[in-house]
């Protein structure tokens, strides 16, 4: 399937053709706290943060070590592989190995990595108990590609459909509160 206006063949790459992989400098426990800047853990990628670090140990790593960039699409690679989460801007730091990007070129467009990332089958997963998506796995997935345009075209469609069944999910959510809440009334 295809949009009507893009005929050019896509082409067969790895995601390391276009980059490398990413992740924030490590945070200790006792370098945590329970205010200041969100730092997501594997457990907390995708949800509410459990920790925080100062003000200045953010702004100061943020500045000496890699940082995502507004639009990059962070994912977890340890546990639940694989979790995409495009990352929004905010003053928020992540988990070293457990949270990397890919930090690539401009022939690859975000949303047509997130939507990537969604349906790729990581082949190269390790270990027993915790599964593990180590950084050479991530850099020799292959990849199809259209030019940038139709990538562009591609990720925007599939993110107002996914912007779309969120906002259906949540009217289903609040229909059956108000069920509930009638039901209650009703009956009691």
């Amino acid at each position: 399937m295809r949009f009507a206006e893009f005929h050019d063949d896509w082409e067969r790459y790895k995601l390391g053709d276009f980059g490398n992989v990413s992740m924030n400098k490590r945070i200790f426990k006792d370098q945590t706290l329970d205010k200041g800047i969100p730092f997501y853990k594997i457990g907390t990628f995708g949800s509410k943060p459990d920790s925080y670090i100062s003000p200045k140990l953010f702004a100061e790593y943020k500045k000496r070590y890699p940082y995502p960039q507004k639009g990059d699409i962070l994912i977890s690679a340890s546990g639940s592989i694989g979790r995409a989460i495009e990352y929004t801007g905010k003053d928020e730091y992540f988990q070293d190995s457990n949270i990397v990007w890919l930090n690539h070129s401009a022939n690859l467009e975000n949303l047509f990595l997130k939507q990537f990332y969604k349906i790729v089958n990581w082949n190269g997963v390790e270990g027993s108990t915790i599964k593990r998506l180590y950084n050479k796995t991530i850099l020799n997935t292959e990849i199809i590609l259209p030019t940038t345009k139709e990538q562009l075209k591609v990720g925007n469609f599939f993110d107002k459909l996914d912007k779309n069944v969120v906002l259906r999910q949540n009217k289903i959510k609040n229909l059956e509160i108000l069920k509930k809440y009638l039901l209650q009334k009703l009956f009691i």
